[in-house]
């Protein structure tokens, strides 16, 4: 008895041991709190399920999940050794699911040949998507998989901050060869080769590109699903009704790149600017045609990934320049300098058919929610830069609320939504007990006005609380460097 007496107490000393083990070194100059047992009281919970907000409650963590969500009024003994946080005037959401990342961002060297470059931004993307609050992260298209794959192992083991990672493979279709670091495919055998070789290093879905033809994404489509893995698309050769039928399971970006409603599409063609200005002069969202695929993609539990941010740069004087503060001092010069230039250019322009583009797609994307259809939410740092990762997944909501969504339908989008894509609505997404403590807290309301987004005050994951302006100040002029 006396032995066994011993073994327990041993037993116990090592659980509290590892409770309060220090977090790993190269996360502590980024860490605001690291109590490993805490209380979030008097905040004010969106808890991302589409409900109300509930005013003065009060969340306990222990172990990096939520074990209790209560009012603060009860007077409930808190638990032992807990730290208490009083936020009261501030909000806490969950972590927001982002569903369209990369861990790249454009080159700010515009080539004259007119080919695109990408660089790999293993510093500035993980610690930007961080602090803004993203706390998981798809990586929807990756140019350089294996740093991809290589970067989430280091965060996962406490050696670079970032959030949780789901790395998608390579690009599988091409840009009409402009750009040199997708590959081009042969054939359909060829699509499948890629999706088994990227499976077995690792990646965890799959997305298909513009030029990828039909035979070629059924190919992706079946291989991916023989191991339980799943494909998304930013499509232009094969329309959003035909990838339903051949079983993709989630859209990129909306109707706004779908071609299929253009009167001169071509089989296994891709028409991107003809499509374009025919969707701008032509398609109504509440036509026929286009009200048939929304419920086609339904039926076919297709999900649609909101990436407004990104289509919002090509609108003249969009966003507002007061907005890309924070941008700007996160660019390399070089990458501030070019953004501004096609800003500018652009303004000169005026071309109302973006604006006109941008105005449906927001449309499409309600109708396609009111029919139940399952949306979802990411920023795509790309385009010819000034979507920065983080901020461009807070201005997404923004613009979600511009497009007539409630705030809380809007985080909803971000978060729980995303949760439910990647099965992973058991342990993300969402405010309740039993969920990893991946939290952000704002200081104002987001419900009221949707901009306080932007104001983060601590981003917590899984339990473990992070400052996101020392993130964001370690990678000050780093974007489109590292």
């Amino acid at each position: 008895m006396r032995l066994l007496a011993l073994i327990s107490a041993a037993a116990c000393i090592v659980s509290v041991a590892t409770a309060f083990a220090e977090p790993p070194a190269p996360l502590r100059p980024y860490i605001k709190e690291g109590s490993p047992v805490l209380v979030l009281n008097h905040v004010r919970v969106i808890d991302g399920t589409g409900a109300s907000p509930v005013e003065d409650q009060r969340i306990d963590i222990e172990g990096g999940k939520i074990t209790r969500v209560q009012s603060a009024k009860l007077k409930n003994a808190y638990p032992a050794h807990a730290k208490i946080v009083d936020l009261t005037g501030e909000t806490v959401i969950p972590g927001l699911v982002g569903m369209h990342e990369h861990l790249f961002y454009t080159s700010p060297d515009r080539r004259s040949d007119g080919l695109l470059l990408f660089s790999e931004m293993t510093d500035s993307a993980p610690r930007l998507y961080l602090a803004a609050g993203v706390t998981t992260a798809r990586t929807t298209g990756s140019m350089e998989p294996y740093t991809d794959l290589s970067l989430k192992k280091l965060i996962d083991a406490g050696q670079k901050p970032g959030p949780k990672l789901h790395i998608t493979g390579p690009y599988i279709g091409d840009l009409d060869g402009r750009a040199p670091q997708m590959h081009t495919l042969t054939g359909p055998e060829d699509a499948a080769r890629m999706v088994d070789y990227w499976a077995q290093e690792g990646v965890t879905s799959f997305k298909a590109y513009m030029g990828i033809k039909s035979a070629e994404l059924q190919a992706a489509i079946d291989h991916a699903h023989a191991r339980g893995l799943k494909v998304t698309g930013h499509l232009c050769a094969v329309g959003f009704r035909e990838a339903a039928a051949l079983g993709i399971d989630n859209l990129e970006h909306g109707i706004v790149v779908d071609t299929e409603f253009y009167p001169g599409k071509q089989p296994d063609v891709c028409p991107a600017q003809e499509a374009f200005t025919d969707f701008v002069r032509n398609v109504q969202i509440g036509s026929a045609p286009v009200q048939d695929m929304i419920r086609d993609l339904v039926a076919h539990h297709v999900a649609v990934t909101s990436t407004l941010a990104v289509f919002e740069v090509t609108v003249a004087n969009r966003p507002p320049l007061a907005k890309e503060g924070r941008a700007a001092k996160a660019l390399a010069p070089q990458g501030w300098s070019t953004y501004l230039q096609v800003r500018s250019t652009l303004a000169e322009e005026n071309d109302p058919a973006d604006a006109a583009a941008l105005k449906k797609e927001m449309e499409f994307e309600r109708a396609f929610v009111k029919a139940g259809g399952l949306l979802l939410a990411g920023c795509d740092p790309t385009s010819f830069g000034g979507v920065l990762p983080g901020y461009g997944d807070q201005r997404g909501l923004e613009l979600l609320v511009e497009a007539g969504f409630t705030p809380v339908e809007a985080i909803h989008i971000a978060t729980e939504n995303g949760a439910l894509f990647l099965g992973e609505e058991a342990t993300i997404g969402s405010v309740a007990v039993g969920r990893a403590a991946d939290l952000v807290v704002i200081a104002g309301n987001p419900a009221a006005s949707i901009d306080d987004v932007e104001k983060i005050d601590t981003v917590f994951k899984d339990g473990v609380g992070f400052d996101p302006v020392k993130l964001t100040e370690s990678v000050q002029g780093l974007v489109g460097i590292r």
